[in-house]
């Protein structure tokens, strides 16, 4: 997941129906977040008949756009019942959901899906098209998870490494305030991978968590400087799992955010194992932002 996030500007909200319920969670929830942005709602459903119409009669082709924009209807017509003074356009598109979602959100738009859409086999599995989106996406992307889709006014957590995630700390941050909720920095490493060999780990680990400790520092410092008036916490866990300790502080928090990016030796876009992880399993909304190939975390 490699691409571009501006400081947060608070960008457009698209998000991708397809008539499962996952998917209408996500409508629910991206119908909040652009309330709080003050932004408009761009609602996209992708038909996929462009890449199909070798296969599709004409007759079936119209009974698929008739469909989906019965799907469009029925979703901005939930929204405007519960939000009615938030903007809401629609979009039927003929390229498929992952094609549509990726173009509406253009170079700064934030795009929201469910954690499954209507070949989901289960509450822990992520569906293809939003494991593929999440994948390729170059803006900012949001796995809608949990029963209830987040709660609100708790915690966003957001995973720091170094000073290179200044930018995801704001990110959260305002994310935060617009909650009005506190800001977790959690730094998570992986001590075995640290120290690389278990008769050194005694003398070393020490040093190293101290090494860590200060990384964060450095990030919280900076973070409650730009946002005075936000609680600010920070954590700094040594594990075997950093992929187990984030997906436990998803347990009570309304938002999980965190850097993607490529796995290593990959030959097209893909999640690193981490993020792999905290997408299928994370109890709260997770929300990725885009990176320039730079690792997040070192167990991968």
């Amino acid at each position: 997941m490699e691409g571009t996030v501006r400081d947060p500007d608070i960008s457009s909200v698209i998000v991708g129906v397809d008539g499962s319920d996952p998917a209408r969670a996500a409508v629910r929830w991206a119908a909040a977040e652009a309330a709080r942005r003050d932004r408009p709602l761009h609602i996209v459903h992708g038909t996929d008949t462009d890449g199909k119409a070798l296969h599709l009669s004409a007759y079936t082709i119209e009974r698929v756009h008739e469909a989906g924009g019965g799907l469009l209807r029925e979703a901005a017509e939930a929204v405007a019942a519960e939000r009615p003074g938030l903007r809401v356009t629609t979009e039927l598109s003929r390229s498929d959901p992952v094609t549509s979602l990726h173009r509406a959100a253009g170079l700064h738009g934030t795009i929201v899906v469910g954690d499954r859409g209507r070949g989901g086999f289960g509450p822990l599995t992520l569906g293809s098209v939003a494991l593929k989106t999440a994948a390729g996406a170059k803006t900012p992307l949001v796995v809608v998870r949990g029963a209830d889709g987040g709660t609100e006014g708790g915690s966003v957590v957001v995973a720091v490494r170094d000073e290179h995630d200044l930018t995801c700390a704001r990110y959260a941050a305002r994310e935060a305030e617009l909650r009005r909720a506190d800001l977790r920095l959690l730094h998570v490493w992986n001590m075995l991978r640290s120290v690389g060999n278990v008769l050194t780990m005694v003398d070393n680990l020490e040093d190293l968590a101290g090494e860590h400790v200060e990384k964060l520092k450095a990030v919280t410092e900076q973070i409650r400087d730009e946002y005075p008036d936000l609680t600010v916490e920070a954590d700094a866990d040594k594990t075997m799992s950093v992929a187990g300790v984030l997906v436990e502080a998803s347990r009570h928090a309304d938002l999980l955010v965190m850097g993607g990016r490529r796995a290593p030796g990959s030959m097209g876009p893909s999640l690193g194992r981490v993020t792999h992880t905290l997408v299928h399993h994370a109890h709260c909304p997770v929300l990725l932002l885009p990176r320039h190939g730079r690792e997040m975390w070192s167990d991968s």
